[in-house]
């Protein structure tokens, strides 16, 4: 026979208090000295008692729970753990929201058919990477939750609920080390993803090779197809009538797919091709040639996120995070000079 769970009632009758003293215990509503708050989590402790955070939540309009959802863990959540920028953003924001007395939950988008609905239950949501006509921004704007962007949204780039991630400068950055290295005539590998990180990309690169003189040359490589696309979009520019002699590559895979394709066709990687590629991960770091990548700061930004939205949730709360140091960029193998 299942024991019965221990109530509020319990506690107040083993603590010799009334029932008001325990809740207030736990809520920190009212005032009740240190002396009998431990006698009543002692009591609580020994009858296996702990208040019903939900309902308590539902009273104050609050759980403490802050949202986050990770776009690319939609349908290959995979592509999450292979990449080192996702969860080192998420471990940087829990840790802030635990600071300041929330919790950070992964949860899915729920306006995806069969999506589970956790999401609604938060207090407020950080959304990185949102794409164009994203549904669920819609829905956060439509029902006032509060939310972050990282990243903005590219129909709505004035939106003030955004952590800026800095693309055309990182662009900037990239580009500048390719002429540095030697590159004059530099392509550019992007997504097919209609996010700021894809589409902010390409255009600043245009601009940039449009006021140099340079060929424009953009291949969009799929992003789940990774290393393979990486391959394809390699083969494609050793295809070209005039070779590239650099390359930026955005996606870790797509960049370990590419390089290795050019090392299979006898290209030599720095001397015939430099390639950065635009998000550091492992799988660069460790193989040969290893591969010149941007740190996008994914600690700095996740702790940016998390205090963007606090500070909405608490609009007193005194929280300052530290500035990332946009597009810093760990020069390996692939540009050496």
């Amino acid at each position: 026979m299942a024991r019965q769970r221990s109530t509020i009632r319990d506690v107040a009758r083993r603590a010799g208090v009334s029932v008001t003293t325990v809740s207030h215990t736990f809520s920190g509503n009212g005032v009740v000295n240190a002396a009998t708050q431990a006698r009543v989590r002692a009591a609580a402790s020994a009858l296996g008692y702990h208040p019903d955070v939900v309902a308590s939540g539902l009273r104050r309009s609050r759980l403490g729970v802050v949202g986050l959802v990770l776009r690319p863990a939609g349908e290959h959540p995979e592509h999450v753990s292979d990449v080192d920028y996702f969860p080192r953003f998420a471990g940087a924001a829990a840790l802030t929201c635990l600071q300041h007395g929330y919790a950070l939950m992964l949860v899915a988008d729920p306006t995806e058919p069969g999506a589970p609905v956790t999401a609604y239950a938060c207090d407020g949501i950080v959304v990185t990477d949102p794409v164009a006509d994203d549904p669920l921004v819609a829905l956060l704007r439509s029902s006032r939750t509060p939310y972050t962007l990282v990243g903005a949204d590219v129909n709505d780039p004035e939106d003030p609920q955004v952590v800026d991630i800095a693309t055309p400068a990182i662009t900037d950055r990239v580009l500048d080390l390719l002429t540095e290295a030697g590159a004059t005539h530099p392509a550019l590998v992007t997504g097919f993803d209609r996010i700021e990180w894809n589409l902010a990309t390409e255009q600043r690169y245009r601009e940039r090779m449009r006021a140099s003189g340079a060929a424009e040359v953009v291949v969009h490589a799929r992003e789940l197809d990774g290393g393979e696309a990486g391959s394809r979009a390699a083969d494609d520019l050793l295809a070209l009538p005039e070779r590239p002699d650099g390359v930026y590559c955005q996606t870790s895979d797509h960049a370990r797919g590419l390089v290795d394709r050019f090392v299979e066709r006898g290209i030599r990687v720095p001397d015939d091709i430099r390639v950065v590629c635009g998000s550091d991960a492992d799988r660069l770091r460790n193989t040969e040639p290893s591969i010149t990548a941007v740190d996008l700061q994914p600690e700095a930004l996740g702790r940016q996120a998390a205090a963007a939205l606090l500070r909405q949730l608490e609009p007193g709360l005194e929280l300052t995070v530290p500035d990332p140091d946009h597009g810093r960029i760990i020069e390996r193998r692939s540009t050496a000079r």
